[in-house]
């Protein structure tokens, strides 16, 4: 290929808004050439290799307006400290088919045994398939919504919550809420309903959810809703952060 007809390429793909291309046209034609392509299947690696940059570039971008704590895959997360967790029923949940189905997930348990890590790997798949993704603590949502309302801006915060194909709404159940406050999380939860999934962890059964809602006819409300369409695992095991820290302890114990 000529230089000129190089600056050329380069050219027409920066106007097409195609930089990566403009970047690396000559180490695509040097591979052409190595391989002795035919000009269909220099074609598709050029658009191959456009559409995963595009791809990765979409999803770095999710990352960062999805507001998660961090960015652990389920890869990461020990199975065999909670023996009594099926890993297939969370696996079963990567394949993504309830996001698909504008379906729920529920991760109950204890504090520490790792349900945000598994709702944030679930986040994390999904942003990867394409999904817009967005993750808050029901704290966070709740006060966001109040200040909204008492600004006169609730329609448009609500939006904020209502827009994301995966809602993550984390730690649900660790502050009781008043009646008002209940409220506002019903509006979100019924309005997602059957139109988007959302994802979330409690330390509180079900059954409890009345007093963390300050009403039992709201909480059987929202949760008629929720759990329609909704997988629902239970961890029951110890905690990770618990015993991160009695093996520091003990390290530091040794060295003493």
């Amino acid at each position: 290929m000529s230089e000129l007809t190089g600056n050329r390429i380069r050219t027409t793909a920066g106007k097409l808004g195609l930089p990566h291309l403009a970047e690396t046209i000559n180490e695509y034609t040097r591979r052409a050439d190595e391989a002795k392509m035919g000009y269909l299947d220099f074609l598709d690696l050029v658009l191959s290799e456009e559409l995963a940059v595009r791809d990765d570039r979409r999803f770095r971008q999710g990352l960062r307006l999805s507001k998660l704590p961090h960015h652990k895959t389920l890869d990461e997360y020990d199975f065999s400290f909670q023996p009594e967790l099926d890993p297939r029923k969370v696996k079963d949940l990567a394949t993504l088919s309830f996001v698909d189905g504008k379906a729920n997930a529920a991760l109950l348990g204890p504090p520490g045994v790792g349900k945000t890590h598994i709702a944030v790997a679930l986040a994390v798949a999904a942003c990867r398939a394409g999904y817009s993704i967005y993750f808050t603590s029901l704290d966070d949502m709740v006060r966001n919504l109040k200040a909204a309302e008492s600004a006169g801006r609730l329609v448009n915060k609500l939006g904020t919550y209502l827009r994301p194909s995966v809602l993550v709404v984390d730690e649900v159940g660790y502050q009781p809420l008043e009646r008002a406050e209940a409220n506002l999380v019903f509006q979100v939860i019924s309005k997602r309903y059957e139109k988007g999934s959302i994802i979330l962890t409690s330390n509180k059964t079900f059954s409890e959810w009345g007093q963390v809602f300050g009403d039992e006819v709201l909480a059987t409300a929202i949760l008629d809703r929720l759990l329609h369409h909704c997988e629902v695992i239970a961890i029951n095991g110890p905690s990770y952060r618990l015993k991160n820290r009695l093996q520091a302890i003990e390290r530091e114990t040794e060295v003493a």
